[in-house]
């Protein structure tokens, strides 16, 4: 065994018709790897599952010699591809979209949802605040507000700019109350916050601040304010009243609080571990 070991040329392991074959596999290993993320969540799913099927019964017919099954399924597949062009053409667009935009090999990073959901409550208070459409949207942060949201309607949508501003536009059914955020859901809106005693609150502040400044006394969620008169853009949290913020600034704001600060955008472990392989082989071939 040592002897086949010290005689044998390893140095015709790595010839380059090896690398060539190497580089082969994993391009298609990566083109299979992308398709399958396309397709995920998408009725191609379930198609491929269907395809699965008729090849193993293709299979089976095959072994069993099941002579009529087997010429149905081959004339199922020989038509298969024109079906398959027609069927999938939605995401065979998309496929193609995302290699002109060069992406389907990239290490892009996943999009953080917190900061996917800070995105749309700011373009949603920038729109309310340039129309002077009045709004009132508290975030749960680690105080539950359960009792603030049975006391609303329960929406429990997905966290977007355009059911924000209609669930605020005035003379609507939802607009009086505030919008109360869990989980980067909406779960609920017309919901009934308690309002501040406090004698120090300005005068020229409304129910909605004095709402907002009492859930604060209450609880660490962070409540933002529109301002029906003045278009003004608040933020209650803590006992405190921050008046006049422009959207940057609530952005900003919102994501040094919300966004935590060992969460980062991860990249694809996938072609990275790929990419790791093509350089251990470079190495290999050029003697490094």
């Amino acid at each position: 065994m040592l002897t086949w070991l010290e005689n044998f040329e390893w140095t015709n392991l790595w010839s380059w018709t090896t690398l060539v074959n190497i580089i082969d596999i994993i391009i298609v290993t990566l083109f299979i790897y992308q398709l399958i993320r396309i397709a995920k969540g998408t009725k191609a799913t379930e198609l491929l599952k269907g395809i699965l099927v008729i090849i193993s019964i293709k299979f089976l017919s095959s072994l069993f010699q099941l002579h009529t099954t087997e010429y149905i399924v081959d004339f199922v597949i020989q038509w298969s591809a024109i079906a398959l062009i027609v069927i999938f053409q939605p995401e065979l667009r998309r496929g193609l979209q995302h290699i002109g935009r060069g992406s389907l090999f990239s290490m892009r990073k996943e999009a953080n949802p917190v900061e996917e959901a800070i995105d749309e409550i700011a373009e949603a208070i920038q729109y309310m605040s340039r129309r002077h459409i009045g709004a009132l949207i508290s975030i749960e942060r680690n105080s539950p507000l359960s009792e603030y949201i049975k006391t609303g309607i329960a929406l429990d949508a997905k966290i977007s700019s355009e059911i924000i501003i209609n669930t605020f536009i005035p003379n609507t059914p939802l607009h009086d109350g505030a919008m109360i955020i869990r989980n980067l859901e909406i779960a609920s809106a017309a919901s009934y916050l308690p309002l501040s005693e406090s004698a120090a609150i300005p005068k020229k502040y409304g129910t909605r601040h004095r709402a907002a400044i009492g859930l604060s006394e209450e609880t660490d969620a962070i409540t933002i304010i529109v301002s029906e008169e003045t278009g003004s853009i608040s933020i209650a949290n803590r006992s405190n009243l921050i008046a006049d913020l422009t959207p940057e600034s609530l952005h900003d704001y919102l994501s040094e609080r919300l966004v935590p600060e060992e969460v980062e955008e991860e990249p694809n472990k996938f072609a990275e571990y790929i990419n790791n392989i093509i350089e251990a082989i470079r190495k290999a071939v050029s003697g490094e």
